[in-house]
Protein backbone atom coordinates (compact mmCIF):
# COMPACT_ATOMS: atom_id res chain seq x y z
CA UNK A 1 0.00 0.00 0.00
CA UNK A 2 2.85 2.24 0.83
CA UNK A 3 4.41 1.46 -2.56
CA UNK A 4 1.20 2.41 -4.26
CA UNK A 5 1.16 5.79 -2.50
CA UNK A 6 4.81 6.32 -3.37
CA UNK A 7 4.25 5.59 -7.07
CA UNK A 8 1.20 7.88 -7.11
CA UNK A 9 3.24 10.69 -5.54
CA UNK A 10 6.04 10.29 -8.08
CA UNK A 11 3.55 10.20 -10.94
CA UNK A 12 1.92 13.33 -9.60
CA UNK A 13 5.26 15.10 -9.35
CA UNK A 14 6.15 14.12 -12.93
CA UNK A 15 2.81 15.36 -14.19
CA UNK A 16 3.24 18.65 -12.30
CA UNK A 17 6.75 19.09 -13.72
CA UNK A 18 5.48 18.42 -17.25
CA UNK A 19 2.71 20.95 -16.81
CA UNK A 20 5.22 23.58 -15.48
CA UNK A 21 7.58 23.04 -18.39
CA UNK A 22 4.74 23.36 -20.90
CA UNK A 23 3.49 26.56 -19.32
CA UNK A 24 7.02 28.02 -19.13
CA UNK A 25 7.71 27.30 -22.79
CA UNK A 26 4.50 28.96 -23.85
CA UNK A 27 5.34 32.09 -21.83
CA UNK A 28 8.95 32.33 -23.19
CA UNK A 29 7.77 32.00 -26.78
CA UNK A 30 5.34 34.85 -26.29
CA UNK A 31 8.04 37.06 -24.87
CA UNK A 32 10.44 36.17 -27.67
CA UNK A 33 7.89 37.07 -30.30
CA UNK A 34 7.24 40.38 -28.57
CA UNK A 35 10.99 41.17 -28.50
CA UNK A 36 11.39 40.22 -32.16
CA UNK A 37 8.43 42.36 -33.14
CA UNK A 38 9.85 45.30 -31.17
CA UNK A 39 13.29 44.84 -32.75
CA UNK A 40 11.71 44.75 -36.19
CA UNK A 41 9.96 48.05 -35.52
CA UNK A 42 13.18 49.71 -34.25
CA UNK A 43 15.13 48.39 -37.28
CA UNK A 44 12.48 49.80 -39.59
CA UNK A 45 12.72 53.19 -37.83
CA UNK A 46 16.52 53.22 -38.07
CA UNK A 47 16.32 52.25 -41.72
CA UNK A 48 13.93 55.10 -42.40
CA UNK A 49 16.21 57.59 -40.53
CA UNK A 50 19.35 56.44 -42.40
CA UNK A 51 17.54 56.70 -45.72
CA UNK A 52 16.45 60.25 -44.82
CA UNK A 53 20.02 61.17 -43.81
CA UNK A 54 21.46 59.67 -46.99
CA UNK A 55 18.94 61.60 -49.06
CA UNK A 56 19.78 64.86 -47.26
CA UNK A 57 23.53 64.21 -47.77
CA UNK A 58 22.95 63.52 -51.43
CA UNK A 59 20.96 66.72 -51.84
CA UNK A 60 23.70 68.73 -50.02
CA UNK A 61 26.48 67.26 -52.19
CA UNK A 62 24.40 67.91 -55.28
CA UNK A 63 23.94 71.55 -54.22
CA UNK A 64 27.69 71.96 -53.52
CA UNK A 65 28.57 70.44 -56.88
CA UNK A 66 26.16 72.73 -58.69
CA UNK A 67 27.68 75.76 -56.89
CA UNK A 68 31.23 74.61 -57.83
CA UNK A 69 30.20 74.13 -61.45
CA UNK A 70 28.54 77.57 -61.50
CA UNK A 71 31.68 79.22 -60.05
CA UNK A 72 33.90 77.52 -62.64
CA UNK A 73 31.55 78.58 -65.39
CA UNK A 74 31.69 82.17 -64.13
CA UNK A 75 35.51 82.07 -64.04
CA UNK A 76 35.63 80.67 -67.56
CA UNK A 77 33.27 83.39 -68.77
CA UNK A 78 35.48 86.08 -67.10
CA UNK A 79 38.63 84.65 -68.69
CA UNK A 80 36.88 84.47 -72.03
CA UNK A 81 35.87 88.11 -71.68
CA UNK A 82 39.45 89.10 -70.70
CA UNK A 83 40.86 87.19 -73.68
CA UNK A 84 38.39 88.89 -76.01
CA UNK A 85 39.30 92.30 -74.53
CA UNK A 86 43.06 91.55 -74.89
CA UNK A 87 42.47 90.36 -78.42
CA UNK A 88 40.74 93.64 -79.18
CA UNK A 89 43.65 95.61 -77.75
CA UNK A 90 46.17 93.56 -79.75
CA UNK A 91 44.15 94.13 -82.92
CA UNK A 92 44.11 97.86 -82.19
CA UNK A 93 47.90 97.86 -81.57
CA UNK A 94 48.44 95.90 -84.79
CA UNK A 95 46.45 98.54 -86.64
CA UNK A 96 48.54 101.32 -85.08
CA UNK A 97 51.77 99.49 -85.96
CA UNK A 98 50.56 99.12 -89.49
CA UNK A 99 49.87 102.86 -89.71
CA UNK A 100 53.31 103.63 -88.19
CA UNK A 101 55.00 101.28 -90.66
CA UNK A 102 53.20 103.04 -93.47
CA UNK A 103 54.37 106.40 -92.13
CA UNK A 104 57.94 105.09 -91.83
CA UNK A 105 57.87 103.81 -95.38
CA UNK A 106 56.66 107.18 -96.62
CA UNK A 107 59.35 108.99 -94.58
CA UNK A 108 61.96 106.58 -95.92
CA UNK A 109 60.93 107.45 -99.46
CA UNK A 110 61.21 111.15 -98.66
CA UNK A 111 64.68 110.61 -97.12
CA UNK A 112 65.84 108.72 -100.20
CA UNK A 113 64.67 111.60 -102.35
CA UNK A 114 66.47 114.11 -100.10
CA UNK A 115 69.59 111.92 -100.16
CA UNK A 116 69.59 111.93 -103.94
CA UNK A 117 69.22 115.74 -103.94
CA UNK A 118 72.05 116.02 -101.38
CA UNK A 119 74.37 113.84 -103.46
CA UNK A 120 73.65 116.02 -106.45
CA UNK A 121 74.44 119.15 -104.44
CA UNK A 122 77.64 117.54 -103.05
CA UNK A 123 78.81 116.75 -106.56
CA UNK A 124 78.10 120.33 -107.57
CA UNK A 125 79.98 121.55 -104.47
CA UNK A 126 82.99 119.33 -105.29
CA UNK A 127 83.01 120.69 -108.81
CA UNK A 128 82.89 124.28 -107.58
CA UNK A 129 85.57 123.55 -104.95
CA UNK A 130 87.90 122.10 -107.58
CA UNK A 131 87.29 125.12 -109.79
CA UNK A 132 88.01 127.53 -106.90
CA UNK A 133 91.17 125.59 -105.96
CA UNK A 134 92.45 125.86 -109.52
CA UNK A 135 91.81 129.59 -109.51
CA UNK A 136 93.56 129.94 -106.09
CA UNK A 137 96.55 127.91 -107.30
CA UNK A 138 96.89 130.14 -110.35
CA UNK A 139 96.64 133.28 -108.19
CA UNK A 140 98.94 132.08 -105.31
CA UNK A 141 101.46 130.33 -107.48
CA UNK A 142 101.43 127.09 -105.35
CA UNK A 143 99.53 123.86 -105.37
CA UNK A 144 96.87 122.89 -102.87
CA UNK A 145 99.16 120.30 -101.24
CA UNK A 146 101.88 122.90 -100.75
CA UNK A 147 99.38 125.36 -99.22
CA UNK A 148 98.00 122.64 -96.98
CA UNK A 149 101.49 121.68 -95.81
CA UNK A 150 102.34 125.31 -95.04
CA UNK A 151 99.10 125.74 -93.12
CA UNK A 152 99.75 122.56 -91.12
CA UNK A 153 103.24 123.73 -90.18
CA UNK A 154 101.96 127.12 -89.08
CA UNK A 155 99.22 125.49 -87.03
CA UNK A 156 101.73 123.10 -85.42
CA UNK A 157 103.98 125.98 -84.37
CA UNK A 158 101.03 127.92 -82.99
CA UNK A 159 99.71 124.84 -81.19
CA UNK A 160 103.13 124.14 -79.63
CA UNK A 161 103.35 127.69 -78.33
CA UNK A 162 99.84 127.58 -76.88
CA UNK A 163 100.42 124.11 -75.42
CA UNK A 164 103.66 125.19 -73.75
CA UNK A 165 101.97 128.25 -72.28
CA UNK A 166 99.09 126.09 -71.07
CA UNK A 167 101.50 123.55 -69.57
CA UNK A 168 103.42 126.28 -67.75
CA UNK A 169 100.20 127.80 -66.39
CA UNK A 170 98.91 124.40 -65.35
CA UNK A 171 102.17 123.45 -63.62
CA UNK A 172 102.32 126.79 -61.80
CA UNK A 173 98.73 126.41 -60.68
CA UNK A 174 99.32 122.80 -59.60
CA UNK A 175 102.42 123.79 -57.62
CA UNK A 176 100.57 126.64 -55.97
CA UNK A 177 97.55 124.53 -55.08
CA UNK A 178 99.68 121.59 -53.92
CA UNK A 179 101.81 123.84 -51.71
CA UNK A 180 98.75 125.53 -50.23
CA UNK A 181 96.99 122.25 -49.60
CA UNK A 182 100.08 120.64 -48.08
CA UNK A 183 100.66 123.62 -45.81
CA UNK A 184 97.02 123.65 -44.77
CA UNK A 185 97.02 119.96 -43.90
CA UNK A 186 100.30 120.07 -41.98
CA UNK A 187 99.44 123.29 -40.10
CA UNK A 188 95.96 122.00 -39.28
CA UNK A 189 97.48 118.72 -38.09
CA UNK A 190 100.02 120.44 -35.86
CA UNK A 191 97.39 122.76 -34.38
CA UNK A 192 94.96 119.92 -33.65
CA UNK A 193 97.56 117.60 -32.11
CA UNK A 194 98.21 118.04 -28.42
CA UNK A 195 101.87 117.62 -27.52
CA UNK A 196 103.20 116.48 -24.22
CA UNK A 197 106.95 116.20 -23.92
CA UNK A 198 108.35 113.51 -21.62
CA UNK A 199 112.09 113.87 -21.15
CA UNK A 200 114.00 110.94 -19.74
CA UNK A 201 117.72 110.43 -19.20
CA UNK A 202 119.98 107.55 -18.27
CA UNK A 203 119.93 108.11 -14.50
CA UNK A 204 117.13 107.59 -11.97
CA UNK A 205 117.34 109.03 -8.46
CA UNK A 206 116.06 106.83 -5.63
CA UNK A 207 115.34 108.82 -2.45
CA UNK A 208 116.15 107.34 0.96
CA UNK A 209 115.26 108.54 4.45
CA UNK A 210 118.63 108.36 6.20
CA UNK A 211 122.15 106.95 6.08
CA UNK A 212 121.07 103.84 8.02
CA UNK A 213 118.86 102.76 5.15
CA UNK A 214 121.70 103.52 2.73
CA UNK A 215 124.00 101.26 4.76
CA UNK A 216 121.48 98.41 4.74
CA UNK A 217 121.15 98.76 0.98
CA UNK A 218 124.95 98.58 0.60
CA UNK A 219 125.22 95.57 2.90
CA UNK A 220 128.28 93.99 4.43
CA UNK A 221 131.26 94.74 2.19
CA UNK A 222 128.79 95.82 -0.51
CA UNK A 223 127.25 92.38 -1.08
CA UNK A 224 123.70 93.70 -1.35
CA UNK A 225 124.75 96.26 -3.96
CA UNK A 226 126.55 93.59 -5.99
CA UNK A 227 123.55 91.25 -5.77
CA UNK A 228 121.18 94.00 -6.89
CA UNK A 229 123.45 95.01 -9.78
CA UNK A 230 123.77 91.36 -10.89
CA UNK A 231 120.03 90.77 -10.70
CA UNK A 232 118.93 93.95 -12.51
CA UNK A 233 121.87 94.89 -14.78
CA UNK A 234 121.82 98.42 -13.38
CA UNK A 235 124.79 100.30 -11.99
CA UNK A 236 124.05 101.61 -8.50
CA UNK A 237 126.00 104.71 -7.57
CA UNK A 238 126.31 105.44 -3.87
CA UNK A 239 128.16 108.71 -3.30
CA UNK A 240 128.04 111.63 -0.91
CA UNK A 241 124.68 112.80 -2.24
CA UNK A 242 122.48 113.09 0.84
CA UNK A 243 119.26 111.08 1.00
CA UNK A 244 119.62 109.62 -2.52
CA UNK A 245 121.05 106.72 -4.49
CA UNK A 246 121.58 106.91 -8.27
CA UNK A 247 120.49 104.10 -10.61
CA UNK A 248 122.35 104.30 -13.92
CA UNK A 249 121.51 102.26 -17.06
CA UNK A 250 120.75 102.98 -20.70
CA UNK A 251 117.70 100.68 -20.52
CA UNK A 252 114.76 102.42 -18.76
CA UNK A 253 113.08 99.05 -18.11
CA UNK A 254 116.05 97.87 -16.09
CA UNK A 255 116.13 101.16 -14.16
CA UNK A 256 112.42 100.83 -13.40
CA UNK A 257 112.86 97.23 -12.18
CA UNK A 258 115.73 98.34 -9.93
CA UNK A 259 113.77 101.31 -8.58
CA UNK A 260 110.65 99.26 -7.76
CA UNK A 261 112.74 96.47 -6.25
CA UNK A 262 114.59 98.91 -4.01
CA UNK A 263 111.28 100.46 -2.99
CA UNK A 264 109.85 97.08 -1.91
CA UNK A 265 113.05 96.04 -0.16
CA UNK A 266 113.22 99.26 1.84
CA UNK A 267 109.54 98.97 2.86
CA UNK A 268 109.92 95.28 3.77
CA UNK A 269 113.17 95.85 5.69
CA UNK A 270 114.67 92.46 4.79
CA UNK A 271 117.61 93.23 2.50
CA UNK A 272 119.95 90.34 1.66
CA UNK A 273 121.03 88.65 -1.61
CA UNK A 274 118.41 85.88 -1.57
CA UNK A 275 115.59 88.33 -0.82
CA UNK A 276 116.92 90.70 -3.49
CA UNK A 277 116.76 88.01 -6.19
CA UNK A 278 113.24 87.04 -5.09
CA UNK A 279 111.97 90.63 -5.15
CA UNK A 280 113.63 91.41 -8.51
CA UNK A 281 112.00 88.35 -10.10
CA UNK A 282 108.61 89.33 -8.67
CA UNK A 283 108.95 92.96 -9.77
CA UNK A 284 110.05 91.89 -13.26
CA UNK A 285 106.91 89.80 -13.59
CA UNK A 286 104.75 92.69 -12.33
CA UNK A 287 106.43 95.08 -14.75
CA UNK A 288 105.78 92.72 -17.67
CA UNK A 289 102.11 92.66 -16.68
CA UNK A 290 102.12 96.45 -16.41
CA UNK A 291 103.77 96.71 -19.85
CA UNK A 292 101.03 94.53 -21.35
CA UNK A 293 98.33 96.58 -19.58
CA UNK A 294 99.93 99.81 -20.86
CA UNK A 295 99.87 98.43 -24.41
CA UNK A 296 96.22 97.43 -24.08
CA UNK A 297 95.20 100.83 -22.67
CA UNK A 298 97.08 102.59 -25.45
CA UNK A 299 95.33 100.51 -28.14
CA UNK A 300 91.94 101.22 -26.55
CA UNK A 301 92.68 104.95 -26.28
CA UNK A 302 93.75 105.09 -29.93
CA UNK A 303 90.79 102.99 -31.14
CA UNK A 304 93.04 100.25 -32.54
CA UNK A 305 91.76 96.68 -32.34
CA UNK A 306 92.86 93.24 -33.43
CA UNK A 307 96.59 93.65 -32.72
CA UNK A 308 98.64 90.56 -31.98
CA UNK A 309 99.45 90.25 -28.27
CA UNK A 310 103.19 90.47 -28.99
CA UNK A 311 102.70 93.80 -30.78
CA UNK A 312 100.66 95.00 -27.80
CA UNK A 313 103.61 94.13 -25.51
CA UNK A 314 106.00 96.03 -27.76
CA UNK A 315 103.73 99.08 -27.61
CA UNK A 316 103.72 98.86 -23.81
CA UNK A 317 107.53 98.65 -23.74
CA UNK A 318 107.68 101.98 -25.59
CA UNK A 319 106.69 103.67 -22.32
CA UNK A 320 110.15 102.84 -20.97
CA UNK A 321 112.10 103.84 -24.08
CA UNK A 322 113.23 107.27 -25.24
CA UNK A 323 114.62 108.58 -28.52
CA UNK A 324 116.74 111.74 -28.37
CA UNK A 325 115.18 112.44 -24.97
CA UNK A 326 111.62 112.05 -26.37
CA UNK A 327 109.44 109.36 -24.79
CA UNK A 328 108.88 106.73 -27.48
CA UNK A 329 105.29 105.87 -26.57
CA UNK A 330 104.28 109.53 -26.46
CA UNK A 331 106.07 110.08 -29.78
CA UNK A 332 104.27 107.11 -31.38
CA UNK A 333 100.87 108.28 -30.10
CA UNK A 334 101.59 111.74 -31.48
CA UNK A 335 102.62 110.34 -34.87
CA UNK A 336 99.48 108.16 -34.93
CA UNK A 337 97.23 111.18 -34.33
CA UNK A 338 99.07 113.26 -36.92
CA UNK A 339 98.77 110.49 -39.53
CA UNK A 340 95.05 110.00 -38.78
CA UNK A 341 94.34 113.72 -39.17
CA UNK A 342 96.23 113.96 -42.46
CA UNK A 343 94.53 110.79 -43.75
CA UNK A 344 91.12 112.28 -42.96
CA UNK A 345 92.06 115.49 -44.77
CA UNK A 346 93.15 113.46 -47.82
CA UNK A 347 90.09 111.19 -47.88
CA UNK A 348 92.01 108.06 -46.75
CA UNK A 349 91.22 105.60 -43.98
CA UNK A 350 92.26 107.27 -40.69
CA UNK A 351 92.19 103.96 -38.77
CA UNK A 352 94.85 102.39 -41.01
CA UNK A 353 96.97 105.56 -40.81
CA UNK A 354 96.68 105.67 -37.00
CA UNK A 355 97.64 101.98 -36.80
CA UNK A 356 100.73 102.49 -38.95
CA UNK A 357 101.73 105.61 -37.00
CA UNK A 358 101.47 103.87 -33.63
CA UNK A 359 103.53 100.86 -34.81
CA UNK A 360 106.17 102.75 -36.80
CA UNK A 361 108.90 102.57 -34.09
CA UNK A 362 108.28 99.06 -32.67
CA UNK A 363 111.67 98.03 -34.09
CA UNK A 364 113.35 100.20 -31.44
CA UNK A 365 111.99 98.12 -28.55
CA UNK A 366 112.54 94.69 -30.08
CA UNK A 367 115.41 92.58 -28.76
CA UNK A 368 115.71 90.51 -31.96
CA UNK A 369 118.20 91.27 -34.75
CA UNK A 370 119.49 94.55 -33.29
CA UNK A 371 121.89 94.95 -36.23
CA UNK A 372 118.98 95.74 -38.57
CA UNK A 373 117.67 99.33 -38.93
CA UNK A 374 114.70 99.75 -36.62
CA UNK A 375 112.34 100.60 -39.52
CA UNK A 376 113.17 97.38 -41.41
CA UNK A 377 113.00 95.35 -38.19
CA UNK A 378 109.61 96.89 -37.35
CA UNK A 379 108.27 96.00 -40.81
CA UNK A 380 109.45 92.40 -40.38
CA UNK A 381 107.77 92.16 -36.97
CA UNK A 382 104.52 93.59 -38.30
CA UNK A 383 104.57 91.15 -41.22
CA UNK A 384 105.36 88.28 -38.85
CA UNK A 385 102.31 89.12 -36.73
CA UNK A 386 99.97 89.32 -39.76
CA UNK A 387 99.57 93.08 -40.12
CA UNK A 388 98.20 94.50 -43.38
CA UNK A 389 100.77 94.98 -46.20
CA UNK A 390 100.20 98.76 -46.35
CA UNK A 391 100.89 99.03 -42.61
CA UNK A 392 104.09 96.95 -42.92
CA UNK A 393 105.31 99.08 -45.81
CA UNK A 394 104.55 102.32 -43.97
CA UNK A 395 106.60 101.08 -40.97
CA UNK A 396 109.55 100.00 -43.09
CA UNK A 397 109.61 103.07 -45.33
CA UNK A 398 109.26 105.85 -42.75
CA UNK A 399 113.03 106.49 -42.98
CA UNK A 400 113.10 105.74 -46.74
CA UNK A 401 115.08 102.53 -46.14
CA UNK A 402 112.43 100.60 -48.08
CA UNK A 403 110.60 101.45 -51.29
CA UNK A 404 107.24 103.12 -50.65
CA UNK A 405 104.43 101.02 -52.11
CA UNK A 406 101.64 102.14 -49.75
CA UNK A 407 99.75 105.44 -49.87
CA UNK A 408 100.11 105.60 -46.07
CA UNK A 409 103.94 105.46 -46.12
CA UNK A 410 104.44 109.19 -46.88
CA UNK A 411 101.97 110.05 -44.10
CA UNK A 412 104.01 108.12 -41.51
CA UNK A 413 107.24 109.66 -42.81
CA UNK A 414 105.83 113.19 -42.52
CA UNK A 415 104.17 112.50 -39.15
CA UNK A 416 107.44 111.16 -37.73
CA UNK A 417 109.30 114.24 -39.00
CA UNK A 418 106.68 116.63 -37.57
CA UNK A 419 106.71 114.94 -34.16
CA UNK A 420 110.49 114.59 -33.92
CA UNK A 421 111.66 117.86 -35.42
CA UNK A 422 109.27 120.32 -33.78
CA UNK A 423 110.84 122.68 -31.23
CA UNK A 424 111.05 121.17 -27.75
CA UNK A 425 110.23 117.62 -28.81
CA UNK A 426 113.76 116.28 -28.60
CA UNK A 427 116.54 117.43 -26.33
CA UNK A 428 119.83 118.67 -27.69
CA UNK A 429 122.78 120.18 -25.95
CA UNK A 430 122.45 123.95 -26.33
CA UNK A 431 126.05 124.37 -27.51
CA UNK A 432 125.65 121.85 -30.34
CA UNK A 433 122.31 123.37 -31.25
CA UNK A 434 123.76 126.89 -31.54
CA UNK A 435 126.81 125.55 -33.36
CA UNK A 436 124.61 123.81 -35.92
CA UNK A 437 122.60 126.97 -36.61
CA UNK A 438 125.72 129.09 -36.95
CA UNK A 439 127.23 126.52 -39.28
CA UNK A 440 124.18 126.73 -41.56
CA UNK A 441 124.38 130.52 -41.72
CA UNK A 442 128.14 130.49 -42.39
CA UNK A 443 127.74 127.87 -45.10
CA UNK A 444 125.17 130.00 -46.91
CA UNK A 445 127.22 133.19 -46.47
CA UNK A 446 130.24 131.56 -48.14
CA UNK A 447 128.56 131.77 -51.57
CA UNK A 448 129.22 134.89 -53.71
CA UNK A 449 126.32 137.31 -53.96
CA UNK A 450 124.84 136.36 -50.56
CA UNK A 451 124.33 139.43 -48.37
CA UNK A 452 122.59 137.91 -45.34
CA UNK A 453 121.50 134.47 -44.08
CA UNK A 454 119.22 133.53 -41.18
CA UNK A 455 118.49 130.13 -39.64
CA UNK A 456 114.91 130.19 -38.31
CA UNK A 457 112.26 127.78 -36.97
CA UNK A 458 114.75 125.91 -34.77
CA UNK A 459 117.03 125.31 -37.73
CA UNK A 460 114.38 123.80 -39.98
CA UNK A 461 114.49 126.74 -42.43
CA UNK A 462 117.39 128.76 -43.80
CA UNK A 463 116.60 132.07 -45.48
CA UNK A 464 119.27 133.45 -47.78
CA UNK A 465 119.12 137.05 -49.08
CA UNK A 466 121.13 137.75 -52.26
CA UNK A 467 121.89 140.95 -54.15
CA UNK A 468 119.67 141.52 -57.15
CA UNK A 469 122.57 142.98 -59.19
CA UNK A 470 124.89 140.03 -58.58
CA UNK A 471 122.52 137.03 -58.75
CA UNK A 472 119.88 136.40 -61.43
CA UNK A 473 116.64 134.46 -60.99
CA UNK A 474 118.12 131.31 -62.56
CA UNK A 475 121.23 131.60 -60.39
CA UNK A 476 119.02 131.99 -57.29
CA UNK A 477 117.25 128.72 -58.10
CA UNK A 478 120.60 126.94 -58.56
CA UNK A 479 121.94 128.51 -55.35
CA UNK A 480 119.10 127.06 -53.23
CA UNK A 481 119.75 123.61 -54.69
CA UNK A 482 123.53 123.85 -54.09
CA UNK A 483 123.10 124.99 -50.47
CA UNK A 484 120.60 122.19 -49.80
CA UNK A 485 123.00 119.61 -51.24
CA UNK A 486 125.92 120.88 -49.15
CA UNK A 487 123.86 120.89 -45.94
CA UNK A 488 122.71 117.36 -46.69
CA UNK A 489 126.28 116.15 -47.33
CA UNK A 490 128.19 118.05 -44.64
CA UNK A 491 125.84 118.59 -41.69
CA UNK A 492 123.82 116.49 -39.22
CA UNK A 493 120.31 117.67 -38.39
CA UNK A 494 116.90 116.21 -37.42
CA UNK A 495 114.06 116.20 -39.92
CA UNK A 496 114.36 118.48 -42.96
CA UNK A 497 115.84 121.91 -43.67
CA UNK A 498 114.08 124.25 -46.10
CA UNK A 499 116.34 126.67 -48.01
CA UNK A 500 114.66 129.87 -49.24
CA UNK A 501 116.69 132.22 -51.47
CA UNK A 502 115.25 135.76 -51.59
CA UNK A 503 116.19 138.06 -54.46
CA UNK A 504 114.54 141.46 -54.61
CA UNK A 505 115.16 144.81 -56.23
CA UNK A 506 114.46 147.97 -54.22
CA UNK A 507 114.11 151.45 -55.66
CA UNK A 508 114.25 154.29 -53.14
CA UNK A 509 113.42 157.94 -53.81
CA UNK A 510 113.01 160.79 -51.38
CA UNK A 511 110.40 163.49 -51.80
CA UNK A 512 111.50 166.88 -50.38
Amino acid sequence: MLLYYLIAAVAGAVIALAIYIAVTRATSKGRANAIIEKASLEAENIKQQKMLQAKEKFLQMKSDHENYVNNKNNELRERENNIKSREGQLNQQASELGRKQHDIDSQKGQLNAQKAQLETKLQECDRLTAQVNKELESIAGMTADEAKKMLVENMKAEARTEAQAYINDTMDEARLNAAKEAKRIVINTIQRTATETAIENAVTTFPIDNDEVKGRIIGREGRNIRALEAATGVEIVVDDTPDAILLSAFDPVRREVARLSLHQLVIDGRIHPARIEEVVAKVSKQLEDEILETGKRTCIDMGIHGLNIELVKLIGRMKYRSSYGQNLLQHSREVANICAIMASELGLNPKVARRAGLLHDIGKVSENEPELPHAILGAKLAEQYKERPEVCNAIGAHHEEMEMTSIYSPLVLVGDAISGARPGARREVIESYIKRLKGMEELAASYPGVTKSYAIQAGRELRVIVGAEEVSDDQAARLSTDIAQRIQDEMTYPGQVKITVIRETRSVAIAK
